[in-house]
């Protein structure tokens, strides 16, 4: 009998990727936005990979090993992240991997684990690793493993276009459909308040142009949900209020999607009770109650 409450979706578009051996933290520490001294078998993260000038390149999962961590990514892109981390190695002692046969489950609605509603708390499981979504707990649980998808059966079973629209709907990016790829900027996306930069740990690729944003309040666009009326823009496409830029398009399912942007052109468009627009198509931005910056 499945257990009512809880939708589970299998994710094969996530990529596994274990760095393990004496210096992986080290390494890792020194590479990612988030403080991986932090990460073990009770407390998953989430952080990022950025380029020296701070923009963004690949977003994970951190979970541990007996011997190193776990980096859960983007499937279709997990060679460039290989790659990247590779040139880093340098004489660091560790190994960089991907992980054959590992399986993502999302679970969301009710608390199926007992985990609670702290971002990042996490457990073994029977062979697997299930944690509450360190950026949101709204987001539910996610369990990685060689064995995941097995407790997927006991649920309603999710598509991944709607545990996608789940997530859009609470304003929460993942992945290069939601952050460009080389232009994106982590505090733009939500990163700090989404639990994916640590402000206390000690320097990493990216992290000059990163704490500057956050202390001298550059960030003049954010990422949000948005209501569609009219068919979607493809990702990338201009928004505009006025005839002048508002933003650009990124993902939707369906009438919800994410967009990215001006802060001034939401606030004027909020303040008018109209719409942004591209081409024909009229966009109603919505500010994540997680973000700040009203």
């Amino acid at each position: 009998m499945l257990k009512e409450g809880v939708q589970a979706t299998v994710r094969p578009d996530r990529g596994f990727v274990a760095v393990i051996g004496a210096d992986a933290k080290t390494l890792l520490q020194g590479l990612l936005s988030q403080d991986v001294e932090k990460i073990t078998p009770d407390k998953a993260g989430f952080g990022a990979l950025l380029t020296p000038q701070g923009k963004y390149l690949h977003d994970m999962f951190l979970t541990t090993l007996d011997d190193g961590l776990v980096l859960e990514c983007e499937l279709d892109r997990i060679d460039d992240l290989l790659k990247r981390l590779k040139l880093y190695r340098l004489r660091a002692k560790a190994e960089i991997e991907k992980l054959s046969g590992w399986q993502c489950v999302v679970l969301w609605g009710q608390d199926p684990f007992s985990l609670g509603e702290v971002p990042g708390a996490a457990k073994l499981l029977d062979g697997a690793s299930a944690y509450i979504d360190p950026r949101l707990a709204d987001l539910g649980t996610r369990i990685v493993g060689p064995n995941a998808i097995k407790f997927a059966a006991s649920f309603e079973k999710g598509t991944e276009d709607t545990y996608r629209a789940h997530r859009i709907s609470f304003g929460v990016p993942e992945g290069a459909a939601d952050i460009a790829v080389d232009r994106g900027f982590l505090l733009e996306s939500g990163f700090d308040e989404l639990n994916g930069v640590d402000w206390k740990k000690g320097c990493y690729v990216g992290q000059e142009l990163t704490a500057r944003t956050r202390y001298r309040g550059l960030v003049k666009r954010r990422l949000m949900s948005v209501k569609l009326d009219g068919e979607a823009p493809a990702v990338g496409e201009s928004i505009q209020y006025l005839g002048k830029d508002a933003g650009e398009m990124r993902s939707h399912v369906g009438k919800t999607g994410l967009a990215l942007v001006r802060l001034d052109a939401w606030r004027a468009a909020k303040d008018a009770g109209e719409p942004l627009t591209a081409g024909a198509s009229r966009i109603w931005p919505i500010k994540p109650q997680w973000a700040v910056f009203e």
